[in-house]
């Protein structure tokens, strides 16, 4: 300590305090002088992909999902801050888009990270190194940040079209007003400059640790924003002479053949070793219920990685319980009835789109007993002679993966809460009672009404079921399960999406099998174009159920009005004697109330940026 205050002391001394760098330029001058702290830098950038760092601003699993903006989910604890799916989305009244919650598409946080790479780009060839390995280093943190600048970049045009496009670091006082947006088609080729930037620099996955960049990422990023710029939003479907939401040369033909051609190179094996974990053979017939359960496990442990990931994963995000940015998948979503927050329920709708495991539509009105579409019942005796007249009997894998329904297995109690091991989202009957006398009913412990954090408790009679570790207790622990941001099933549904609309049904079909076939399902045929495209949006919406790719989809096929509805629950009654259940939606009752407005099929530039920069177009109909 004595020798640090007479170095201090010295120090003051021998420098004017009125001559001293500033801290930045410092900072800059220290980072860009070792390769170890430009790498330090880059990993800040990483961080910082979705906004700041924490539970709340990073990429990957979070509290309030993107999914409850559409027709999968419900978050029960903000739904107000989803003005996109109310009707009320305005520029200045963001919700979610204008906050730190989906920091991944809020224009601010997207940009101080562009704003951070720019700066580690303009300043990295400068960057004295002493071996080969640390100039081989040097050219491989370029490639990752050519790839964080595409990442960004590519939610910002998918969020709102054609952008500011910026590849130089921004000075303090510089002049912005003659910044104007750049067009969709210039947006794009940016995006695509950057990428092929990055394959060019980045190794292929093993001559890299793991969450970092590879010419694989990078090739998925390429096949993702290829595919969203051949679909309908974008090729005339909205604001067709607007060329900032819209392209205004070439053909939808011509992208959705480059879209098909990226994927059909990823597939090819052109950018690593990648590939779908399970059997792509056509699954038994008649799959017995330990069959069914086991294509569900290995569905749903591609989320539960904890080590080095497999074939499915191209990129991702490999929480720690300990450090880093964490996050809390069994809190957040996990049943009250466990002292967990019960966020973001399925919707009716959807779990009723989930097949039935012979490959068959499920069908709420197909059983004889069911008296409308809102109801079903069953005797004990019904249900010995067709278990399938439970609704969540006999359904595809996936369901199993995805979803807690009212008598689904789930984790051991913790030892406070009295009830067994299995999912009590219904109410229990007194034997001889009737479901509309309360006297006679008992609210199973994970509804809202039930004695443990009701709060908590479904809005729509489920939960999320993917991304939580039945291993943690959400109570006290964090996960440390992975967040896919790429998958392979991605490409080979790109693949098949952008093949159908080519008119090469039976490529298409093909690659869509292999997804089925991974999930325990047996293949489509093929068909008509126009039932191939049904094939594939439904393959995706099943897929990708809560990874939120759903609100990209909904957009770029331009059908968010036909699906976007008023949230009901659905309330499930068992008669505690075992005699008799009963299945009823109450669409009489609004959980969550959904208004559509065509307007918001572009995100609005912010009110903000626009006060500090009055000369950018804002987007159609704001």
């Amino acid at each position: 300590m004595i020798v640090l205050m007479l170095v201090l002391i010295t120090t003051s001394c021998e420098k004017d305090p009125l001559k001293q760098d500033s801290v930045s330029s410092f900072t800059e001058k220290s980072v860009f002088q070792d390769i170890n702290l430009t790498k330090s830098f880059l990993g800040t950038c990483y961080n910082n992909i979705g906004g700041p760092a924490g539970w709340t601003g990073q990429l990957g699993i979070l509290e309030d999902l993107l999914s409850s903006a559409t027709d999968e989910c419900l978050c029960i604890h903000r739904p107000g801050q989803y003005p996109w799916s109310k009707g009320n989305l305005a520029p200045d009244e963001l919700g979610h888009w204008g906050s730190n919650r989906f920091g991944f598409l809020n224009w601010e946080y997207c940009y101080n990270n562009i704003k951070n790479v720019n700066t580690l780009l303009a300043n990295i060839d400068d960057v004295p190194t002493e071996t080969s390995s640390q100039e081989a280093l040097k050219e491989r943190i370029k490639g990752e940040a050519y790839f964080i600048r595409a990442f960004e970049y590519s939610n910002l045009l998918r969020g709102y079209g054609g952008v500011i496009l910026l590849d130089q670091p921004m000075d303090l006082g510089q002049d912005y007003s003659g910044m104007k947006r750049a067009t969709l088609a210039e947006t794009r080729d940016f995006i695509l400059s950057d990428i092929e930037q990055a394959i060019s620099l980045l190794p292929q996955k093993g001559g890299i640790e793991q969450g970092r960049a590879t010419q694989g990422a990078a090739a998925a990023l390429k096949v993702r924003v290829l595919t969203f710029c051949a679909s309908d939003l974008v090729n005339g479907g909205y604001e067709a002479g607007n060329a900032l939401v819209s392209f205004q040369d070439g053909s939808q033909q011509q992208r959705w053949e480059a879209a098909r051609d990226a994927a059909e190179d990823f597939i090819n094996g052109n950018y690593g070793d990648y590939g779908l974990v399970g059997s792509t053979d056509d699954p038994p017939a008649d799959m017995t219920k330990e069959q069914i359960m086991t294509y569900a496990n290995n569905y749903h442990n591609i989320f539960l990685q904890t080590g080095a990931w497999n074939q499915d994963i191209i990129w991702g995000i490999q929480y720690l319980k300990a450090k880093g940015n964490y996050q809390q998948a069994n809190r957040w979503h996990g049943p009250n009835g466990y002292h967990n927050w019960g966020n973001n329920n399925p919707q009716e709708p959807i779990v009723r789109d989930f097949e039935m495991a012979d490959g068959t539509e499920f069908d709420w009105d197909g059983p004889a007993s069911v008296t409308n579409e809102t109801v079903r019942e069953a005797t004990a005796a019904d249900l010995a002679s067709n278990p399938n007249l439970n609704p969540y009997n006999g359904r595809e894998p996936r369901f199993y993966a995805s979803v807690l329904y009212h008598g689904a297995p789930w984790q051991e109690r913790p030892g406070d809460v009295e009830a067994p091991d299995t999912i009590q989202s219904g109410y229990f009957v007194a034997p001889g009672g009737d479901h509309t006398d309360e006297d006679a009913i008992t609210p199973g412990v994970d509804t809202r009404q039930g004695p443990t954090e009701s709060w908590n408790g479904t809005k729509t009679g489920y939960y999320i079921k993917k991304f939580m570790d039945p291993q943690i207790q959400g109570q006290y622990e964090n996960n440390q399960n992975t967040w896919p941001e790429f998958r392979y099933a991605e490409i080979l549904l790109d693949y098949a999406e952008a093949s159908i609309e080519l008119g090469n049904l039976q490529d298409g079909i093909d690659a869509l099998n292999q997804v089925r076939n991974r999930a325990g399902l047996p293949d489509r045929p093929v068909t008509t174009q126009e039932e191939a495209r049904e094939f594939v949006r439904h393959e995706r919406k099943i897929e990708f159920f809560g990874e939120g790719k759903r609100w990209y989809d909904i957009r770029r096929w331009m059908i968010a009005g036909d699906v976007l509805h008023d949230v009901h629950k659905i309330n499930v009654f068992e008669w505690q004697d075992g005699s008799k259940m009963r299945w009823e939606w109450a669409t009489g009752t609004i959980q969550d109330a959904r208004e559509w407005n065509e307007s918001a099929y572009w995100l609005p530039i912010p009110f903000d940026e626009r006060q500090r920069a009055p000369q950018l177009e804002q987007n159609p109909n704001f």
